[in-house]
């Protein structure tokens, strides 16, 4: 894997990762101020959910050039 190719992955992740943090931290405020009467729980929960949406997808990109395609038979 080239040099090139591996930091465009890692523009990708962080991209990702932004965005995700971000959504799930804005539905937590709106589920906490809306439904939850101000708890903080739901922002937590928000936030870790958009992290772990972006640690898992970043996983998956870093990896796929290990991956061995599957054979048709």
């Amino acid at each position: 894997m080239s040099e090139k190719e591996l930091g465009q992955k890692w523009d990708r992740c962080l991209a990702d990762g932004v965005i995700k943090l971000g959504t799930g931290l804005g539905l937590g405020i709106v589920f906490s101020v809306v439904f939850f009467k101000r708890r903080t729980w739901p922002i937590t929960l928000g936030s870790g959910m958009g992290l772990g949406m972006a640690y898992a997808n970043c996983q998956t990109d870093l990896r796929l050039h290990y991956l061995v395609p599957k054979k048709d038979q």
